[in-house]
Protein backbone atom coordinates (compact mmCIF):
# COMPACT_ATOMS: atom_id res chain seq x y z
CA UNK A 1 0.00 0.00 0.00
CA UNK A 2 1.36 3.43 -0.98
CA UNK A 3 0.22 6.09 1.50
CA UNK A 4 1.21 9.68 0.72
CA UNK A 5 0.25 13.18 1.88
CA UNK A 6 -2.32 13.39 -0.93
CA UNK A 7 -4.11 10.17 0.02
CA UNK A 8 -4.26 11.36 3.61
CA UNK A 9 -5.41 14.88 2.66
CA UNK A 10 -8.26 13.70 0.43
CA UNK A 11 -9.18 10.41 2.10
CA UNK A 12 -8.56 8.34 -1.03
CA UNK A 13 -7.07 4.84 -1.18
CA UNK A 14 -4.67 5.33 -4.09
CA UNK A 15 -2.68 8.46 -5.05
CA UNK A 16 -4.16 8.52 -8.56
CA UNK A 17 -6.12 11.38 -10.10
CA UNK A 18 -8.13 11.01 -13.30
CA UNK A 19 -7.50 13.95 -15.59
CA UNK A 20 -10.16 16.51 -16.39
CA UNK A 21 -10.73 15.82 -20.09
CA UNK A 22 -13.30 18.11 -21.68
CA UNK A 23 -16.48 16.40 -22.97
CA UNK A 24 -14.96 13.09 -21.78
CA UNK A 25 -14.60 13.19 -18.00
CA UNK A 26 -18.24 13.19 -16.93
CA UNK A 27 -19.93 12.30 -13.67
CA UNK A 28 -20.11 8.61 -14.53
CA UNK A 29 -16.39 8.25 -15.19
CA UNK A 30 -15.47 10.39 -12.19
CA UNK A 31 -17.62 8.26 -9.89
CA UNK A 32 -16.11 5.04 -11.25
CA UNK A 33 -12.58 6.27 -10.59
CA UNK A 34 -13.48 7.44 -7.09
CA UNK A 35 -15.22 4.14 -6.32
CA UNK A 36 -12.02 2.46 -7.47
CA UNK A 37 -10.01 4.31 -4.85
CA UNK A 38 -8.63 7.21 -6.90
CA UNK A 39 -9.88 10.76 -7.35
CA UNK A 40 -12.37 11.08 -10.18
CA UNK A 41 -12.62 14.51 -11.77
CA UNK A 42 -15.48 16.00 -13.80
CA UNK A 43 -14.27 18.23 -16.63
CA UNK A 44 -16.13 21.50 -17.05
CA UNK A 45 -14.33 22.36 -20.28
CA UNK A 46 -16.35 24.91 -22.25
CA UNK A 47 -19.64 23.58 -20.88
CA UNK A 48 -22.22 25.85 -19.21
CA UNK A 49 -22.86 25.81 -15.47
CA UNK A 50 -26.04 23.71 -15.65
CA UNK A 51 -24.16 20.89 -17.39
CA UNK A 52 -21.50 20.88 -14.69
CA UNK A 53 -24.08 20.92 -11.89
CA UNK A 54 -25.88 17.96 -13.47
CA UNK A 55 -22.64 15.98 -13.76
CA UNK A 56 -21.78 16.72 -10.12
CA UNK A 57 -25.17 15.40 -9.06
CA UNK A 58 -24.77 12.35 -11.30
CA UNK A 59 -21.45 11.57 -9.62
CA UNK A 60 -23.02 12.02 -6.17
CA UNK A 61 -25.73 9.55 -7.07
CA UNK A 62 -23.09 6.95 -7.98
CA UNK A 63 -20.47 7.38 -5.26
CA UNK A 64 -20.03 8.52 -1.68
CA UNK A 65 -16.29 8.95 -2.25
CA UNK A 66 -14.51 12.30 -2.84
CA UNK A 67 -14.38 13.60 -6.41
CA UNK A 68 -13.41 16.85 -8.05
CA UNK A 69 -14.24 19.29 -10.83
CA UNK A 70 -11.70 20.62 -13.30
CA UNK A 71 -12.35 24.18 -14.43
CA UNK A 72 -10.76 25.42 -17.64
CA UNK A 73 -10.26 29.09 -16.91
CA UNK A 74 -10.37 30.10 -20.60
CA UNK A 75 -14.00 28.99 -20.74
CA UNK A 76 -16.61 31.71 -21.30
CA UNK A 77 -18.55 30.06 -18.46
CA UNK A 78 -15.66 30.00 -15.97
CA UNK A 79 -17.29 32.47 -13.55
CA UNK A 80 -20.57 30.56 -13.42
CA UNK A 81 -18.89 27.16 -13.15
CA UNK A 82 -16.64 28.42 -10.37
CA UNK A 83 -19.75 29.49 -8.47
CA UNK A 84 -21.41 26.09 -9.02
CA UNK A 85 -18.37 24.31 -7.62
CA UNK A 86 -18.58 26.44 -4.48
CA UNK A 87 -22.34 26.00 -4.14
CA UNK A 88 -22.10 22.22 -4.57
CA UNK A 89 -19.12 22.03 -2.20
CA UNK A 90 -17.23 19.47 -4.25
CA UNK A 91 -14.24 17.94 -2.48
CA UNK A 92 -11.63 19.23 -4.94
CA UNK A 93 -11.31 21.80 -7.69
CA UNK A 94 -8.48 21.51 -10.17
CA UNK A 95 -7.84 24.26 -12.68
CA UNK A 96 -6.14 24.62 -16.03
CA UNK A 97 -5.40 27.07 -18.84
CA UNK A 98 -5.12 30.15 -16.66
CA UNK A 99 -4.74 31.70 -13.23
CA UNK A 100 -7.48 30.83 -10.69
CA UNK A 101 -6.55 33.58 -8.21
CA UNK A 102 -9.89 35.38 -8.24
CA UNK A 103 -11.82 32.23 -7.31
CA UNK A 104 -9.53 30.80 -4.66
CA UNK A 105 -11.07 32.55 -1.64
CA UNK A 106 -14.64 31.47 -2.43
CA UNK A 107 -13.58 27.87 -3.01
CA UNK A 108 -11.59 27.74 0.18
CA UNK A 109 -14.50 29.29 2.11
CA UNK A 110 -16.63 26.40 0.81
CA UNK A 111 -14.15 23.90 2.26
CA UNK A 112 -12.84 22.87 -1.16
CA UNK A 113 -9.28 21.66 -1.68
CA UNK A 114 -7.89 23.75 -4.55
CA UNK A 115 -5.29 21.95 -6.66
CA UNK A 116 -4.24 23.99 -9.71
CA UNK A 117 -2.42 22.55 -12.70
CA UNK A 118 0.89 24.36 -13.17
CA UNK A 119 3.37 24.28 -16.04
CA UNK A 120 6.12 26.41 -14.49
CA UNK A 121 7.77 27.11 -11.16
CA UNK A 122 6.56 30.72 -11.29
CA UNK A 123 2.93 29.58 -11.31
CA UNK A 124 3.70 26.99 -8.64
CA UNK A 125 5.08 29.68 -6.34
CA UNK A 126 2.12 31.98 -6.97
CA UNK A 127 -0.41 29.23 -6.24
CA UNK A 128 1.50 28.33 -3.08
CA UNK A 129 1.32 31.93 -1.84
CA UNK A 130 -2.41 32.06 -2.58
CA UNK A 131 -3.12 29.03 -0.43
CA UNK A 132 -3.53 26.11 -2.82
CA UNK A 133 -3.82 22.73 -1.10
CA UNK A 134 -1.56 20.91 -3.58
CA UNK A 135 -0.30 21.30 -7.14
CA UNK A 136 -0.47 19.25 -10.33
CA UNK A 137 2.77 19.63 -12.30
CA UNK A 138 1.82 18.71 -15.85
CA UNK A 139 4.45 18.20 -18.52
CA UNK A 140 4.04 18.73 -22.24
CA UNK A 141 3.71 15.00 -22.93
CA UNK A 142 0.07 15.22 -21.86
CA UNK A 143 -2.93 15.44 -24.15
CA UNK A 144 -4.95 18.63 -24.55
CA UNK A 145 -3.47 22.01 -23.63
CA UNK A 146 0.25 21.66 -23.01
CA UNK A 147 3.16 23.70 -21.70
CA UNK A 148 6.78 23.85 -22.82
CA UNK A 149 8.51 21.73 -20.16
CA UNK A 150 8.52 17.95 -20.05
CA UNK A 151 7.36 16.04 -16.98
CA UNK A 152 10.89 14.82 -16.21
CA UNK A 153 12.12 18.41 -16.07
CA UNK A 154 9.07 20.12 -14.58
CA UNK A 155 8.15 17.86 -11.64
CA UNK A 156 11.42 18.06 -9.65
CA UNK A 157 11.64 21.81 -10.17
CA UNK A 158 8.08 22.33 -8.95
CA UNK A 159 8.78 20.06 -5.97
CA UNK A 160 11.80 22.21 -5.13
CA UNK A 161 9.80 25.42 -5.45
CA UNK A 162 6.98 24.61 -3.00
CA UNK A 163 6.27 22.86 0.27
CA UNK A 164 2.87 21.68 -1.05
CA UNK A 165 2.21 18.10 -2.15
CA UNK A 166 2.86 17.73 -5.88
CA UNK A 167 0.99 15.43 -8.25
CA UNK A 168 2.83 14.57 -11.46
CA UNK A 169 1.02 14.51 -14.80
CA UNK A 170 1.94 14.09 -18.43
CA UNK A 171 3.16 10.85 -19.99
CA UNK A 172 2.07 8.59 -17.13
CA UNK A 173 -0.06 5.52 -17.85
CA UNK A 174 1.44 2.57 -15.98
CA UNK A 175 3.30 1.54 -12.85
CA UNK A 176 6.69 2.51 -14.23
CA UNK A 177 5.45 6.05 -14.79
CA UNK A 178 3.99 6.17 -11.29
CA UNK A 179 7.29 4.97 -9.79
CA UNK A 180 9.23 7.54 -11.82
CA UNK A 181 6.93 10.31 -10.61
CA UNK A 182 7.60 9.37 -6.98
CA UNK A 183 11.35 9.28 -7.61
CA UNK A 184 11.09 12.85 -8.96
CA UNK A 185 9.45 13.99 -5.72
CA UNK A 186 5.74 13.73 -6.49
CA UNK A 187 3.29 12.19 -4.01
CA UNK A 188 0.69 11.20 -6.58
CA UNK A 189 -0.05 11.07 -10.30
CA UNK A 190 -2.73 12.28 -12.67
CA UNK A 191 -3.57 10.23 -15.76
CA UNK A 192 -5.84 11.18 -18.61
CA UNK A 193 -5.07 9.11 -21.69
CA UNK A 194 -5.09 5.80 -19.78
CA UNK A 195 -8.68 6.42 -18.69
CA UNK A 196 -9.81 6.78 -22.31
CA UNK A 197 -9.77 2.98 -22.31
CA UNK A 198 -11.90 2.67 -19.18
CA UNK A 199 -15.20 0.86 -19.72
CA UNK A 200 -17.01 3.72 -18.00
CA UNK A 201 -15.55 6.31 -20.39
CA UNK A 202 -18.24 7.38 -22.85
CA UNK A 203 -16.07 8.31 -25.85
CA UNK A 204 -17.00 7.09 -29.32
CA UNK A 205 -15.87 3.64 -30.43
CA UNK A 206 -13.71 5.30 -33.08
CA UNK A 207 -11.89 7.36 -30.46
CA UNK A 208 -11.23 4.33 -28.25
CA UNK A 209 -10.02 2.27 -31.20
CA UNK A 210 -7.56 4.99 -32.20
CA UNK A 211 -6.14 5.07 -28.67
CA UNK A 212 -5.78 1.28 -28.51
CA UNK A 213 -3.96 1.26 -31.86
CA UNK A 214 -1.76 4.30 -31.19
CA UNK A 215 2.01 4.12 -31.66
CA UNK A 216 4.87 6.00 -30.06
CA UNK A 217 4.82 8.80 -32.64
CA UNK A 218 1.04 9.04 -32.72
CA UNK A 219 0.57 12.62 -31.49
CA UNK A 220 1.37 16.15 -32.62
CA UNK A 221 1.03 19.65 -31.18
CA UNK A 222 -0.96 22.38 -32.90
CA UNK A 223 -2.16 25.80 -31.81
CA UNK A 224 1.15 27.44 -30.91
CA UNK A 225 0.38 30.37 -33.21
CA UNK A 226 -2.65 31.29 -31.09
CA UNK A 227 -0.74 30.80 -27.85
CA UNK A 228 -2.69 27.73 -26.74
CA UNK A 229 -0.85 24.63 -27.96
CA UNK A 230 -2.81 21.38 -27.90
CA UNK A 231 -1.58 17.78 -28.22
CA UNK A 232 -3.78 15.37 -30.17
CA UNK A 233 -3.55 12.28 -32.36
CA UNK A 234 -2.19 12.72 -35.89
CA UNK A 235 -5.46 12.81 -37.83
CA UNK A 236 -6.59 14.59 -41.00
CA UNK A 237 -7.98 17.40 -38.85
CA UNK A 238 -4.71 17.87 -36.93
CA UNK A 239 -2.62 17.84 -40.09
CA UNK A 240 -4.91 20.31 -41.86
CA UNK A 241 -4.87 22.59 -38.83
CA UNK A 242 -1.07 22.46 -38.69
CA UNK A 243 -0.86 23.48 -42.36
CA UNK A 244 -3.29 26.34 -41.78
CA UNK A 245 -1.19 27.62 -38.88
CA UNK A 246 1.66 28.37 -41.25
CA UNK A 247 -0.49 29.85 -44.00
CA UNK A 248 -1.77 33.40 -44.43
CA UNK A 249 -5.13 32.52 -42.86
CA UNK A 250 -6.26 35.03 -40.21
CA UNK A 251 -6.16 34.17 -36.51
CA UNK A 252 -9.95 34.39 -36.42
CA UNK A 253 -10.33 31.86 -39.23
CA UNK A 254 -7.75 29.60 -37.63
CA UNK A 255 -9.56 29.68 -34.30
CA UNK A 256 -12.89 28.90 -35.95
CA UNK A 257 -11.39 25.77 -37.51
CA UNK A 258 -11.14 24.22 -34.06
CA UNK A 259 -14.63 25.02 -32.83
CA UNK A 260 -16.49 21.81 -32.05
CA UNK A 261 -13.65 19.56 -33.22
CA UNK A 262 -13.23 17.80 -29.88
CA UNK A 263 -16.91 17.09 -29.57
CA UNK A 264 -16.91 15.62 -33.09
CA UNK A 265 -14.24 13.18 -31.94
CA UNK A 266 -15.75 12.33 -28.55
CA UNK A 267 -19.40 12.02 -29.49
CA UNK A 268 -19.44 11.41 -33.25
CA UNK A 269 -16.17 9.55 -33.86
CA UNK A 270 -15.58 11.81 -36.87
CA UNK A 271 -12.13 10.72 -38.10
CA UNK A 272 -11.89 13.49 -40.69
CA UNK A 273 -13.04 16.52 -38.72
CA UNK A 274 -12.56 15.48 -35.08
CA UNK A 275 -9.73 16.46 -32.75
CA UNK A 276 -8.74 13.33 -30.81
CA UNK A 277 -6.86 14.58 -27.75
CA UNK A 278 -4.24 12.16 -26.42
CA UNK A 279 -0.93 12.19 -24.62
CA UNK A 280 2.37 10.80 -25.90
CA UNK A 281 1.91 7.75 -23.69
CA UNK A 282 -1.08 6.55 -25.73
CA UNK A 283 0.93 3.68 -27.18
CA UNK A 284 1.04 2.07 -23.70
CA UNK A 285 -2.77 1.90 -23.55
CA UNK A 286 -3.65 -1.41 -25.19
CA UNK A 287 -6.76 -2.83 -23.54
CA UNK A 288 -10.18 -1.86 -22.26
CA UNK A 289 -10.73 -2.37 -18.53
CA UNK A 290 -12.70 -0.88 -15.67
CA UNK A 291 -11.64 2.42 -14.12
CA UNK A 292 -11.16 0.65 -10.79
CA UNK A 293 -8.80 -1.89 -12.37
CA UNK A 294 -6.77 0.92 -13.94
CA UNK A 295 -6.36 2.73 -10.62
CA UNK A 296 -5.42 -0.41 -8.72
CA UNK A 297 -3.11 -1.88 -11.34
CA UNK A 298 -0.86 1.16 -11.80
CA UNK A 299 -0.16 1.28 -8.07
CA UNK A 300 0.37 -2.47 -7.81
CA UNK A 301 2.79 -2.23 -10.75
CA UNK A 302 4.63 0.70 -9.17
CA UNK A 303 5.29 -0.92 -5.79
CA UNK A 304 7.85 -3.53 -6.90
CA UNK A 305 9.55 -0.97 -9.16
CA UNK A 306 9.99 1.38 -6.22
CA UNK A 307 11.21 -1.43 -3.97
CA UNK A 308 13.80 -2.40 -6.56
CA UNK A 309 14.85 1.13 -7.44
CA UNK A 310 18.28 0.75 -5.82
CA UNK A 311 19.16 -2.66 -7.32
CA UNK A 312 21.89 -1.13 -9.47
CA UNK A 313 23.72 0.44 -6.55
CA UNK A 314 26.71 -1.52 -5.18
Amino acid sequence: MIVTPITEMLGIKYPVFQGGMAWIADGTLAAAVSNGGGLGIIAAGNAPADYVRNEIRTARSLTDKPFGVNIMLMSPYADEVAAVAAEEKVAVVTTGAGNPSKYMASWKDAGIKVIPVVASTAMAKLMTRLGASALIAEGGESGGHVGELTTMVLVPQVCDSTDLPVIAAGGIADGRGVAAAFMLGAVGVQMGTRFLAARECSISDTYREKILKAGDLCTMVTGKRLGHPVRSLRTPFARNYAKAEYSDISDEELESMGVGALRKAVKDGDSENGCFLAGQIASVVNKVESAADIVRSVIEEAEPVLKGATRWIR
